[in-house]
């Protein structure tokens, strides 16, 4: 299957497609597959998070809808908890959204955590660089528990942190190093008034704590009356548009690729098998995918 093959068959053909990468990753149609949509990149790719209960699949839905009134498709990512039982997504944020099945321009897939502690799931990479490679923009929403919130900023170009009013995220955010990740942080529930303002407030100094190059932009929205969802899609097209103007938006998905390769190396052979690989740096251009059956086969013969 290729990407022309994907562009014409509409969200089925793409369903098909990460299921069969999800049954064979290592298949040479699903490589080369990966390696064509890598070098296709269209989609800027927004990553969400946030503890549990803060309001993501709300807010979720308010910039799905805004972007499709612009005119711009759209495709979700939606990484939920795991059952112990099954391995499959326990949630299954698609039945939290009210996006149209019969819209085109929207794709929502749901994903399980697996193995990853609250991290995303292996899957979430390669099903985003397809999806970037066939929509506007792409956005993933975590689990928004343990390594997921770091995780994020492995694949998305723009990191979005959400903080509910009244629960002590504000210290948590200050405690867990996590002021480092965002790109921008959103003070969900903001039609609490008072108690959103002053989380508002709360995030604003840990982030002055925290110091950092540029002040990062703290939002106030109330996603389900659609308040500030405006302000929230301009922040983040002026961050798309000032990451491709001083070309660091390459520069980060260089940096991203080389790091799934890695990531992808420790996870089939371990620490040893890294050690044995010797350097993972990949050549300028080169697609991680490719890299990694290379260096696995490499590895296998030992």
């Amino acid at each position: 299957m290729t990407l022309d093959d994907l562009r014409h068959g509409g969200k089925a053909a793409l369903a098909r497609a990460l299921a069969e990468i999800e049954r064979a990753p290592d298949a040479a149609a699903t490589v080369a597959l990966l390696d064509e949509a890598y070098a296709a990149p269209r989609a800027h790719v927004v990553g969400m998070t946030g503890p549990p209960g803060v309001g993501k699949s709300t807010l979720m839905n308010a910039l799905i809808g805004a972007w499709r009134r612009s005119g711009r498709t759209v495709a979700c990512i939606a990484v939920d908890p795991s059952s112990r039982r099954s391995g499959g997504a326990l949630l299954g944020d698609r039945t939290r959204l009210s996006t149209d099945p019969d819209d085109q321009g929207v794709f929502v897939r749901s994903m399980a955590a697996r193995d990853r502690l609250g991290g995303l799931a292996a899957l979430t990479v390669s099903a985003m660089v397809v999806m970037r490679a066939l929509y506007d923009l792409v956005l993933i929403e975590t689990v928004g528990v343990g390594q997921s919130e770091t995780d994020v900023a492995g694949v998305a170009d723009t990191v979005l942190f959400c903080v509910q009013p009244g629960s002590g995220d504000s210290l948590q955010f200050m405690k867990a190093g996590i002021a480092e990740i965002p790109h921008l942080v959103v003070v969900t529930k903001a039609d609490l008034d008072q108690a959103a303002r002053r989380a508002a407030a709360d995030v604003a100094a840990a982030l002055a704590l925290a110091g950092g190059d540029e002040p990062i932009p703290v939002l106030m929205v109330a996603a389900a009356r659609g308040d500030g969802v405006p302000a929230l899609v301009e922040a983040i097209d002026r961050h798309a548009a000032a990451l491709a103007e001083d070309g660091h938006l390459a520069a980060i998905r260089a940096a991203q690729s080389n790091q799934w390769l890695i990531d992808g190396v420790r996870e089939r052979f371990g620490r040893e098998g890294l050690r044995r690989a010797g350097n993972l740096a990949l050549p300028a251009g080169e697609s991680p995918f490719r890299h990694l059956t290379l260096v696995a086969n490499a590895l296998s013969r030992g």
